[in-house]
């Protein structure tokens, strides 16, 4: 891995986490991790999400309620809340570890040893922190294709789709991952600092003119 590579590496890496941090503190607030549309009244739409279901009317804007009791709530939902508030605290622990493992940052310049062990323990913490996004979502899409294709329930009977809030979890555990990746591919290469540059490049000069002197008549 060039070495100029790494510092744009490393920017990268904490800029997809946080990316990736941020759309998942957005998914777990979103109303549409489900949505319904009803035949007999088109210019409704109704969503569903891990804190309260709404109604989007054309004229009325958007009104929501929230859920009245958490165990009423089906599973998938009730875990869903616990994965995502588990998903977006590790996304901010990551970023505290990773950022002060940057090599960007002044602070403990000199303890490179421990600056590689915050950008690994901050890029696992991103991989954690990702899988946490995508397992609640997918459980939620999971349960929503088997009640729509469920034969059980009359064809009357409205049926809930994909809301826009899954596409944004799925995206967000993908940030977060690729994020810690980056971080940890940049442990495996070495730093050459400007100053022991400077200092070789010096002795190399030296050793020059240690051998002109000495092949002079």
């Amino acid at each position: 891995m060039a070495l100029v590579y790494r510092p744009m590496m490393q920017l990268s890496g904490i800029l997809f986490s946080l990316l990736g941090w941020v759309l998942s503190c957005l998914t777990t607030y979103l109303p549409q991790w489900k949505n319904l549309n009803l035949e007999l009244n088109e210019l409704e739409i109704w969503t569903m999400g891990l804190w309260q279901a709404c109604v989007v009317q054309e004229e009325g804007g958007m009104q929501c309620k929230d859920f009245d009791s958490f165990l009423a709530l089906p599973p998938e939902l009730r875990i869903s809340r616990i994965l995502m508030f588990f998903s977006n605290g590790l996304g901010l622990l990551g970023l505290l570890l990773s950022g002060f493992g940057l090599d960007c940052l002044k602070i403990g310049e000199r303890q490179q040893e421990q600056k590689k062990r915050l950008l690994l323990f901050g890029g696992m913490v991103f991989w954690i922190s990702g899988i946490t996004a995508i397992v609640p979502v997918s459980w939620v899409a999971h349960s929503t294709v088997q009640e729509f294709w469920d034969e059980n329930i009359p064809d009357v009977v409205p049926r809930w789709d994909f809301g826009e809030a899954l596409f944004v979890g799925w995206l967000a555990g993908f940030c977060l991952i690729l994020g810690g990746s980056l971080l940890n591919c940049t442990i495996c290469s070495t730093e050459v600092h400007p100053s022991s540059v400077h200092y070789a490049v010096a002795d190399r000069q030296d050793q020059c003119r240690h051998l002109e002197t000495e092949t002079r008549p």
